[in-house]
């Protein structure tokens, strides 16, 4: 039976992926007490005695996680902070991203698992760049909202507790206004742009959902391409895939508004391809929950992936 720790199982990431792990049968799951959550000696002991061990912490602590392991080559990693997604030896967590990438994550001893809003962004822009059909220095912008669960339990607490000292009772905000979110790297790299985005992120008084919107004018990505070639290039790209669906023109055109809730507590992601063909531009628009496909729903992904082969 394979062997499976949670090394940060207490924050909200870590609390979603032991409770679903917590229910199989093909799993045993170590569990460290809350009081030694802190024990290095007794943490180290943990994540060795582990054949995979899954990574829910801030990044200095995934580092010294990473430390801990160094002469353990047996034990595969999955890390979910920001502290490697973007390090030549570490495969990325996103087996839909481009052709291949499966396989990659089934072979890796070392995967990072992506960020909720770099999911969404890479997820129309992959198949774009994969096609040449937007160039590299295009000059992109993504605008997003998330439910403030993806701000982790200080984020949750500030926005539940009236009584914190720092409350936020605002119904929407903007944050990371000089455009300078951690997200920036993974989605350049792996949205295969040649600069970082401008990305401007927002919270909603909502648990849980997200949307990610990348608005492009059609006949600047590239020469003599519609609306139609785009959205074949999508459903070409995740045709084999369960987990990412491209929502039909008939069904994307009778949708009035879209609700970042639209997938809550759920591990897959929708893609709507908005065209004002009168206007030559399009929204492309990803539906996702930030706490599934976004992060605990990803994690075990690339587990099943690391185990068996299948989601």
């Amino acid at each position: 039976m394979i062997k499976v720790f949670v090394d940060g199982e207490h924050g909200t990431t870590g609390l979603q992926i032991h409770e679903r792990l917590n229910a199989r049968q093909d799993i045993e799951l170590l569990s460290l007490p809350f009081a030694d959550r802190h024990n290095v000696d007794l943490r180290a002991d943990y994540l060795r005695a582990a054949d995979i061990a899954i990574l829910c912490l801030p990044d200095n602590a995934a580092k010294e996680a990473v430390a801990l392991l160094e002469g353990y080559e047996a034990v595969r990693i999955i890390d979910s902070s920001t502290a490697y997604r973007t390090h030549d030896k570490w495969v990325y967590g996103f087996a839909e991203m481009t052709k291949g990438q499966r396989q990659r994550i089934i072979d890796a001893r070392l995967v990072s698992n992506p960020g909720c809003y770099a999911t969404g962004a890479i997820s129309l822009l992959r198949p774009l760049t994969d096609r040449g059909l937007l160039r590299p220095n295009y000059p992109v912008t993504i605008n997003a909202v998330s439910g403030y669960s993806g701000g982790g339990k200080k984020m949750i607490a500030r926005m539940e507790d009236k009584n914190s000292d720092n409350h936020i009772d605002a119904m929407f905000f903007g944050y990371s206004l000089k455009l300078n979110h951690k997200h920036l790297p993974e989605i350049k790299k792996y949205g295969g742009l040649a600069h970082e985005p401008i990305f401007t992120p927002n919270v909603g008084r909502f648990r849980q959902g997200m949307m990610v919107n990348i608005p492009l004018y059609i006949s600047q990505i590239a020469k003599n391409v519609s609306g139609e070639d785009i959205r074949e290039a999508f459903q070409d790209h995740y045709q084999e895939q369960s987990v990412i669906e491209v929502a039909s023109e008939e069904a994307t055109n009778q949708k009035l508004r879209v609700n970042p809730q639209e997938l809550v507590n759920s591990d897959t992601v929708k893609i709507y391809i908005f065209e004002n063909s009168e206007l030559k531009i399009i929204n492309l628009c990803a539906i996702l929950d930030n706490l599934g496909k976004g992060a605990s729903g990803a994690a075990i992904q690339n587990l099943n992936l690391m185990v068996g082969g299948s989601f």
